[in-house]
């Protein structure tokens, strides 16, 4: 009786084609640097950096609070968690930032060095890093912890600054109150009024534009010492492209959208980073928190800076800040940004939990945000205080041809 074999195929060295297998994504050249408290990416056109620090020291909130005083206000309260070393900065240029050859040829001969080389390279990177620095960019923008305070609303509040007053604002002015009504209600405006949620509009800026500081094109609280810094800090060498409103009805801007379906691809991450720029607690009523992300992927580069607010008892709102640009368009390198602000009062937000009893969401940016957005009235009435914030806007710039 003869036995039934089997004959297992062979495979090949050479892998058939299969239409339905998605060919491996081009990675672009790029270039990784490194320094004890800033890490950067060099990929085409594009040099971006970020600094991370420790919160920071007396001597440095000085600093900063001198920075942000301007005439008589008196200046403004540091947050509780202040990074005021921290920055997130893209620089452009038209022939790029990445010298391969000269590169090229110092890591040949660090390797010719052999066993002592080891030595050299202990500080390589950073003088990678000091050598890329001195290259002049031609356009940059920019976040960082000063001109995001300088966005705070300092003095009286007025309308459409969003003021918040915290929940048992109006018990406590009622407890203080006799019950004759000649006896006034007292004044409680504060000796160096500010608003205290730290509600900032701010989305980046560009050096070489003084008033890309924030969503409106000339920001009723950006100071005339935030001009002068940023001024002081203008490359030499600047385009002269400007933020371009989006226009649904022309036809070559509907192009000029951010690509959701390319930032949810699971494609590589090449640099990643988080940068916090502050945080506080407001007196143990609620936080409010600005922090900045971004990611490089093969295909573009993305950033989101996220202004997250909750009250507690009273109201969320979130800020968000979305900057895009392709390193495949062959248009010419075109940056989008997109803002977008969403209120809603606390019950309403506390309602769409999905257990009850757990609050832990709550204290998620992720989880507001996600709760907002779906929330249509979150960026028109908001939780009714008028914040000049709510809603969307979208701009794209052409950077050069």
């Amino acid at each position: 009786m003869s036995v039934p074999t089997t004959t297992v195929p062979r495979l090949s060295a050479t892998p058939t084609f299969d239409p339905l297998l998605k060919p491996a994504i081009h990675l672009p050249k790029h270039t990784l640097l490194e320094s004890p408290n800033s890490r950067a990416i060099l990929v085409g056109n594009w040099r971006i950096t970020a600094s991370t620090n420790p919160i920071s020291n007396a001597p440095q909130c000085d600093q900063l609070q001198s920075d942000l005083s301007t005439g008589s206000d008196g200046g403004l309260p540091l947050p509780e968690m202040t990074f005021g070393s921290n920055s997130l900065k893209m620089e452009w240029r038209t022939s790029g930032f990445i010298g391969q050859d000269k590169r090229q040829k110092r890591n040949r001969s660090r390797d010719q060095a052999g066993a002592g080389a080891d030595k050299e390279g202990d500080t390589s990177a950073e003088s990678d890093l000091e050598e890329e620095a001195e290259e002049e960019a031609e356009w940059i923008y920019e976040f960082d912890t000063l001109h995001a305070l300088l966005g705070v609303k300092k003095g009286q509040l007025e309308p459409g600054d969003g003021g918040v007053k915290v929940g048992y604002a109006e018990e406590w002015l009622k407890s203080r109150t006799g019950p004759s009504p000649l006896l006034p209600m007292p004044k409680t405006v504060p000796t160096k009024p500010y608003d205290w949620t730290y509600t900032t509009t701010y989305c980046g800026h560009s050096p070489s534009y003084p008033s890309v500081t924030s969503v409106e094109t000339t920001p009723s609280d950006t100071s005339s010492a935030a001009s002068s810094l940023i001024t002081s800090h203008s490359p030499r060498n600047t385009s002269s492209s400007q933020w371009v409103p989006f226009d649904l009805n022309h036809p070559s801007h509907a192009k000029h959208q951010i690509p959701l379906a390319e930032l949810t691809r699971p494609d590589p991450i090449l640099f990643y980073a988080e940068v916090p720029l502050f945080e506080d607690e407001l007196h143990d009523n609620g936080s409010s928190a600005l922090i900045v992300r971004i990611r490089v992927m093969p295909t573009c580069i993305f950033i989101l800076s996220r202004f997250t607010l909750r009250v507690d008892g009273v109201l969320f709102r979130t800020f968000d800040t979305r900057i895009y640009s392709s390193l495949e368009n062959d248009e010419g390198t075109i940056v989008i940004r997109e803002t977008t602000g969403w209120e809603a009062p606390y019950d309403v937000v506390k309602n769409r939990l999905p257990k009850r009893d757990d609050l832990t969401p709550l204290t998620d940016p992720l989880f507001i945000a996600k709760i907002l957005s779906e929330l249509p009235q979150s960026q028109t009435t908001g939780a009714g205080t008028g914040w000049r914030g709510l809603g969307k806007k979208c701009e794209w710039m052409r950077v050069r041809k």
